[in-house]
């Protein structure tokens, strides 16, 4: 528990160098009870009685002065590491009109997905005891994010859950058609970004592909522990069939502090779909888990990683490509 108190503070002070700010920091989100986390939509609403307001004339004043400025204060987070202004807001809006419309009702359906979201945060709990949890703000964004960390809490952009069927993300090209999902995946990327407020490692770590990868797919695996989803299945989808292939690749470059060919990489993946290196980093953990016999000792390791070579051998992951072999 020190380790995460210890983490928290770090965050806090980076947020606040980073932003500028040099007022009375806030109190740190250090809630151990699941059921006192607080899940904040009122973003949302916000946001549609901005969008109802706008026209062309004013629409750059009206976002930032109805929405940006009124909003919580994951909404400022958001705002200070997602959005940047409102210019960048509705030229994200005016490159979507009919998604972005459409989304309306998508929207309104997080609320459904609060029991859901509990459960899986009552589910951490039991096997990681030592689990903290922050307040959840669901916002609206300019399509760059599905989900992010910050010390005041969990961040989604709804924007990015706002698919219905093929028809509805025509507008969209390259990565984000292929990164936006329905309004269902909600919980799992919650259930994602929880694990990464748990994570010791990864913050401010300067991290190889390895490490980073471990980062993303092992809150992905323990994601899908507690809330029976993962928000990147179509990466499984994608690359079950190649597993051998991609492992032997990501293997050359798995030491190296470069990771655009397998991580954050947007529009500019070639061939293949964008961040692999999330699958990797869940297969490999995955197998990590399945071996211990100590099933909540191994969440704490994962949660926990020192040697990210180390854990790697001990997963036995490559092993079984050894074995194919044969």
């Amino acid at each position: 528990m020190k380790q995460v108190f210890l983490l928290i503070l770090a965050t806090f002070f980076s947020v606040n160098l980073v932003s500028g700010q040099d007022n009375k920091p806030a109190e740190p989100m250090f809630n151990p009870n699941p059921e006192k986390a607080q899940i904040v939509t009122s973003d949302i609403a916000l946001f549609w009685r901005a969008y109802d307001l706008a026209k062309p004339e004013n629409n750059l004043i009206i976002y930032r002065d109805e929405y940006l400025k009124k909003g919580s204060i994951g909404l400022q987070e958001f705002l200070r590491s997602k959005i940047g202004n409102s210019c960048n807001l509705v030229t994200a809006i005016d490159a979507a009109p009919k998604y972005y419309a459409a989304l309306r009702a998508q929207s309104a359906k997080v609320e459904n997905y609060k029991p859901q979201m509990l459960a899986s945060f009552k589910k951490l709990k039991e096997i990681y005891p030592d689990a903290i949890f922050p307040n959840v703000y669901f916002l609206v964004g300019r399509m760059n994010a599905g989900g992010t960390v910050t010390f005041k809490g969990l961040l989604i952009g709804v924007e990015m859950y706002g698919k219905t069927d093929a028809a509805s993300v025509a507008e969209l090209s390259g990565w984000k058609k292929s990164s936006v999902g329905k309004i269902e995946r909600i919980p799992f990327i919650v259930a994602h970004e929880l694990i990464h407020y748990q994570q010791k490692y990864g913050l401010f770590d300067d991290l190889n592909l390895l490490g980073r990868s471990l980062h993303e797919g092992g809150a992905d695996f323990i994601g899908e522990l507690i809330s029976g989803g993962n928000d990147n299945r179509q990466l499984h989808e994608y690359a079950n069939p190649r597993e051998k292939q991609l492992w032997l690749e990501f293997k050359k470059e798995m030491n190296n502090k470069d990771t655009s060919n397998w991580l954050y990489q947007g529009d500019e993946a070639k061939d293949k779909p964008a961040d692999l290196g999330y699958y990797v980093g869940y297969k490999i953990t995955e197998s990590y888990y399945k071996r211990a016999k100590d099933k909540k000792q191994a969440i704490k390791e994962i949660l926990d990683i020192k040697d990210f070579n180390a854990f790697l051998k001990a997963s036995g992951y490559e092993e079984k490509f050894s074995v194919e072999e044969r």
